[in-house]
């Protein structure tokens, strides 16, 4: 339980870590104040995965999740602080915001959640498949180094570094057993690390630098301030993370055996919101579940919940101990990139193995696949797509995972509700020939009835 709650965290850390990073230096935080940030959006995470994993009441799904610090809060928060005149409340005015997104998105929980049932196979197949691709790319930028346009971003040494990490977590899945084979993600961050320190790619300085308790005192940056446009923004995102959170509960469900029916996924939005609205006392920002660590579950296969509540009770101690924080983030961008690689790789091969039992020899269900997936990636293989549209809108444009899974769900009501008729299942396979099909229906028609 505890190397698998760590290994949790491992994989985690770089994307809790890096929203308060941004929006703290776009607020002209000192480095001290920076750490502090950083260590409040731990502690959060930690308290909002034990809400998930735990729960109290009607509050959690109790799968095996991840909260954290929600990315697609970043550009919005950052558009706050620009058009903040003074900077020293633009954390105000977002704790603020995120306070009031919280509280609704809590209330809003149990209608949301009846969206289930318009998720079957092909739908959730196609979010699970997206999530993955769309973890994919982060993978790639840790890869290259933890600074883009650096001098060494890119470089063979930082790739070279990723690749040794991805060959040693390969070696171990392929070599070894049990407990060892549990936690090769993990033994391949440590490897991966100790090779970076002859390189000088380990940088050991912020573990010395950090003290060893440090405690998130609330509302440290000032008392809460509510502005209405911040409010509507933050609103936008707690939509979006809503619509993420509830495809990776699917997503998780199917993994783990256990399909996350509307009761777990109006408790598990209600842990997210919650976790939100209470996270602004202790400094820290929206959260919602955390994709990549979906990835771990279905490589370990590891699932029970109580090891990521292990590993919510890390991230409460890192927020309470920045030295140990600091020293969780001595891994290397690079080494984490060549984990990444497995650990989102396995999510996507989870949403196809969700597909396989999706009835794609239906043409309705070929096309609602192809044209989700062709939605769902068009902020990845064309980032400028949306430059035209609005800020507001390119909140929930840019997220790939958001736009597959409306337009797969749009679609599947389209073709496979509205309007349905008996004989609608009857289609063409796809990539068969017609005739070849329709001799075949011919034959059948005309044959006697079997006995």
């Amino acid at each position: 339980m505890f190397t698998s709650g760590l290994q949790h965290v491992a994989a985690m850390y770089a994307g809790v870590v890096a929203p308060p990073l941004i929006v703290g230096a776009a607020v002209g935080l000192s480095a001290k104040e920076l750490t502090f940030l950083t260590g409040a959006s731990l502690f959060t995470a930690g308290l909002a995965t034990f809400l998930q994993t735990l729960g109290i009441w009607k509050i959690g799904a109790r799968l095996p999740f991840v909260n954290g610090v929600t990315f697609a809060g970043v550009a919005p928060m950052l558009a706050i602080v620009d058009t903040t005149r003074d900077k020293d409340d633009a954390l105000p005015i977002i704790f603020g915001a995120i306070i009031v997104a919280g509280l609704l998105g809590f209330l809003a929980a149990p209608f949301f959640s009846k969206l289930v049932r318009f998720f079957p196979p092909v739908v959730t197949g196609t979010v699970i498949t997206l999530i993955g691709i769309s973890l994919l790319p982060v993978a790639f930028g840790w890869a290259q180094g933890p600074v883009p346009g650096a001098d060494d971003y890119g470089s063979a040494q930082n790739l070279g570094l990723a690749g040794l990490t991805l060959l040693v977590v390969l070696a171990l899945r392929r070599f070894t057993r049990g407990f060892v084979k549990q936690i090769a993600v993990l033994i391949g961050l440590v490897i991966g690390t100790l090779i970076a320190i002859p390189f000088g790619a380990t940088d050991f300085g912020p573990v010395a630098e950090a003290d060893v308790i440090g405690f998130p005192t609330p509302f440290h940056f000032g008392a809460p301030q509510f502005a209405l446009a911040a409010i509507v923004s933050m609103c936008v995102v707690m939509v979006v993370s809503m619509t993420e959170s509830t495809a990776d509960m699917l997503a998780l469900g199917e993994i783990v055996d256990r399909r996350a029916d509307e009761k777990t996924i109006a408790a598990g939005l209600r842990a997210d919101t919650l976790g939100s609205a209470i996270s602004p006392l202790f400094n820290g920002f929206m959260c919602s579940a955390f994709a990549q660590n979906v990835g771990l579950v279905a490589m370990t296969k590891i699932r029970s919940r109580f090891v990521v509540a292990c590993g919510g009770g890390f991230l409460v101690l890192m927020g309470l101990c920045p030295m140990a924080a600091a020293l969780i983030a001595v891994v290397p961008r690079p080494v984490l990139g060549g984990a990444g690689v497995v650990l989102f790789g396995s999510v996507a091969a989870s949403g196809i193995q969700t597909l396989v039992k999706a009835g794609l020899e239906k043409d309705n269900n070929v096309l609602i696949l192809a044209v989700s997936l062709a939605v769902g990636i068009i902020p990845i293989s064309a980032p400028e797509f949306y430059h035209a549209f609005p800020e507001t809108a390119k909140i929930i444009l840019d997220s790939g995972i958001s736009t597959g899974c409306v337009a797969a769900v749009v679609l599947n009501l389209l073709f496979n509700h509205l309007g349905k008729r008996r004989d609608a299942d009857e289609v063409t396979a796809p990539m068969e020939p017609g005739g070849e099909i329709s001799a075949q229906r011919t034959a059948g028609s005309s044959a006697e009835p079997a006995h």
